[in-house]
Formats: C-alpha cells, structure tokens, sequence
C-alpha cells in the first residue's frame, strides 16, 4: 500500500523540506502525526522535529499527498499547540548527554536525543518557560551548551519579554 493509499490510517509521516540553518543545507525531516481531519489534511504532530523550525510537538497542520515527493508533505501550521521546540546541543565533553536531558526532564520537558552530544527538548504550553530558559542560559554561560529556538510559542515568546 502506497501512503496516499493509507491516508485514512491513523498514524502518518509527514515530509518536511526546508533549508536547515544547522546543518546548512536543503534537507527533509519526517515527523509522525496523528490523522484529525483526514478531508481538510489536517494532522497532529506526534513528535518533537530535530531540524525543522516553526513547528512543535502537537501542533495541528496541513499536509496533502505530493505526487513529486511521494509522501504526504507539510504545507502550512494550521493551528499551533503553544509548545515550544529547543534544539540543544551538548559542548562540554565532560558532560553527558543524558545528564543534561534529566535537568530539562525534572522542569516537565520532555526530550529526543538524535545523536550524542545533540537532542531537542519540547516545552509544553501549560509550563512556564522562564525556569527552562534560565537553565537553558546558565548551561550556555558556562559553555555546557549551545542552543537555538527553533520554535518558540508566543505564549513562551511573551514570557521572555
């Protein structure tokens, strides 16, 4: 079965295209999501991008059947989730990465490791985010990480003002 067959499943990847200030380059990511209205292409972002900016886990998009990509592909946030997508990557060799996931992990973030050295975390809409962004810049001053938000909510955007 072909996945513009499997449109009415529930689970579906979603192609993403996008040039990736990271890796500095065109790139694709796919994302799993979760069908909300099949008709209108709308689906629900099951996990938490590693590259994509402007997208977070739980947000609501549309996405349609590409005959060129063959996939179903991204084309626009239909309905944020008020998430937020931090890509971190760990500088400090002393340090494992799993330490640091833990640090995000007690503030309620969860995260995805990608490869050592580089995960991404997702704050969820209802935590402040003044207590990961504090973390998030004393690891950065003491030279532990880099990061980047690559998807900050306005809800959390606000909160930083």
């Amino acid at each position: 079965m072909t996945e513009e067959t499997n449109l009415s499943d529930k689970s579906h990847k979603i192609l993403f295209r996008f040039y990736s200030d990271v890796l500095e380059k065109w790139t694709v990511e796919t994302l799993w999501s979760t069908a909300v209205d099949v008709e209108r292409g709308w689906y629900r972002v099951d996990n938490i991008p590693f590259y994509a900016k402007s997208i977070a886990c739980d947000d609501i998009v549309f996405a349609q059947y590409d005959a060129d990509e063959q996939f179903l592909t991204f084309r626009d946030v239909v309905q944020p989730s008020g998430n937020s997508t931090i890509q971190i990557v760990v500088m400090d060799p002393g340090l494992e990465t799993k330490g640091i996931r833990a640090l995000f992990d007690a503030l309620g973030c969860s995260s995805e490791e990608f490869q050592e050295r580089y995960f991404v975390i997702d704050v969820p809409a209802r935590l402040l985010y003044r207590p990961v962004k504090s973390l998030l810049d004393e690891l950065f001053a003491n030279d532990s990480i880099d990061y980047s938000e690559a998807c900050l909510s306005d809800k959390h955007g606000s909160e930083t003002e």
